[in-house]
Order: structure tokens, then sequence, then C-alpha cells
């Protein structure tokens, strides 16, 4: 059966680690879209995140999806029509936000509109790999997002919350994620998106439940999709779709339940598997 549906995380997947798409591959991908494909970014990153790269492919042109806040939301590109929602009640937010007051070293991320809030702007360094780095300005200028700075976020927040990003050093989050997570572990989506990373969604929300939602009544079907990942929250969706394809650059849990293994996000990697899979659209790796 032949490729309609192209999924693919950004991070570590689509981008290189300079995150951008390489030629190659974005060659590859608009290609893929000339022959009828869709593309779909499916990401933790928030929408505003995602809309700069979606131009980049062309995908306002061809219907393609926005899979952001690791599933909470879906956009269609091209009519800007939020397709799913799903966010945390106020309720739910809140509470986790006062029990992140319990972790000194833990620094909550939230957004809304153009903005995202932290308790504050200039407490923004982790330790990474042995070295210092700015996450805040990372993660804002990610989102393309302006910084505001909300002494008391559980107080503050009045409005759903499609996630709630929380950092620090990996080796903090390793020792705590589990008592972080602990009185919501049977009511949301708590997870790792990165070492530096974990994350708490609503209940059940995932990448391919997201897709699920949208595109089995768009009428697609599962042998139809391809989903490329490189992390732990790439999982459901490279086990969903009929082909699931993990990066060389992958953590190896998902490589050991993907069907291939393609080249690294450095060596155009989803080149080469969708010239493999896509004989169309030809080969010019």
């Amino acid at each position: 059966m032949s490729i309609k549906v192209i999924i693919m995380d950004v991070d570590g997947t689509l981008t290189n680690n300079q995150k951008i798409v390489t030629p190659k591959t974005k060659e590859a991908l608009l290609k893929a879209e000339e022959k009828g494909a869709i593309l779909i970014l499916a990401s933790g990153r928030p929408t505003s995140g995602l809309i700069d790269l979606a131009k980049e492919l062309k995908m306002d042109k061809h219907h393609g999806l926005l899979v952001a806040y690791n599933g909470s939301k879906v956009i269609d590109c091209e009519t800007k029509e939020v397709l799913f929602n799903q966010a945390l009640s106020i309720e739910e937010g809140k509470a986790v936000l006062e029990h992140m007051k319990k972790f000194d070293k833990v620094r909550p991320m939230i957004d809304r509109d153009e903005y995202m809030f932290v308790n504050n702007v200039y407490d923004n360094w982790i330790t990474w790999k042995g070295k210092p780095f700015d996450v805040i300005q990372y993660e804002s200028r990610g989102g393309k997002f302006k910084l505001c700075e909300i002494e008391d976020l559980a107080a503050f927040v009045d409005f759903p919350l499609n996630k709630i990003l929380t950092t620090s050093d990996p080796e903090y989050l390793q020792e705590h994620y589990q008592d972080m997570m602990e009185p919501f572990k049977d009511t949301l989506s708590c997870m790792f998106t990165g070492d530096f990373y974990f994350e708490f969604t609503a209940q059940g929300i995932d990448k391919a439940k997201a897709l699920d939602t949208v595109l089995i009544p768009m009428g697609y079907k599962k042998e139809e999709m391809i989903a490329f990942g490189d992390g732990h929250n790439d999982a459901s969706m490279v086990k969903y779709a009929g082909v699931g394809v993990a990066m060389e650059n992958a953590v190896q849990a998902l490589k050991d339940i993907a069907d291939e293994v393609t080249l690294s996000n450095e060596d155009d990697g989803i080149a080469r598997s969708l010239y493999k899979h896509m004989p169309e659209i030809g080969d010019s790796l």
C-alpha cells in the first residue's frame, strides 16, 4: 500500500543539530507532497514553534497538520482549523504547579498566546552534558514566545493548559521525577520528552491518540502512514503507523520497537527512508 501520510517528530528527527531541515530532506518531502502525500509535524513544541517549519515545507498549501504539545492539539496548516484539542483543566493545572513548588530545582514553564510564563526569567541555567545551558532562552525562542515572570504560577493560572513543561538538570529529574508525578500518575500523562524536560498533559494524551482521532475520520489507514522519531515520546506514533522508523540517533528504547532504523537526523535519514518506501518520488541520494 502506498504511503499517503508522513509523520515526523521535529527536534532530533526532521531538523539537524543546528535546528534546520537539510536540503536533501526538504527536497524529498516536497516531492512527496507533489505526489499527494500530506506531511504532519508531531512534536512536543507549541504550535507557534512549528509554523515556520510548516511554511518552509509548504504544508500550508497541502493541508499539512501540526500535532503540537505532544498530541494535545492538532491544527490544519492550510485552514488554521483546530481539529483536536484536549487540555488540562484549570484545576489540574493548578494542582501540578502547586506540587512543583516542592522541588526547588524544578522550573515550570507554561504558555498562552504569545507569552511563556516562568517564575524567574533570570533563573534559566541548567547543566547539560557537563556545560551550562540557558534552557529558558532555548524554549522561549523555540516557541517564539515573549517571556513573562510570574511569582506564583499556580495562583496565576485561570485558563486550561495544553501542557506544563518542567526542566532541571537531567540528574535531578531522574532522581525526583517519580515524586513529581506521584499525585498525578493515574489522572494525567506524565513523561520525559528529553533528558532535561519532564511534562504533564491531559490523561491519555500522546501523539498516536491525536493522529488516530484526526486521520481515521479523514479516510486514511494506518498502513498508509510512515512515522519518524527519536525520543521516548515518539514511541506511540512509531508503533501506530504502518511503518515506524527510528532515527539512528534515537534512544535505544525507540529503536527496539521500530520497524526499521534509518540514518541520523544529520545524515538525511528521513529522505533515505522515503526514497525506499515511496519509489514514485525517485531517488536523489
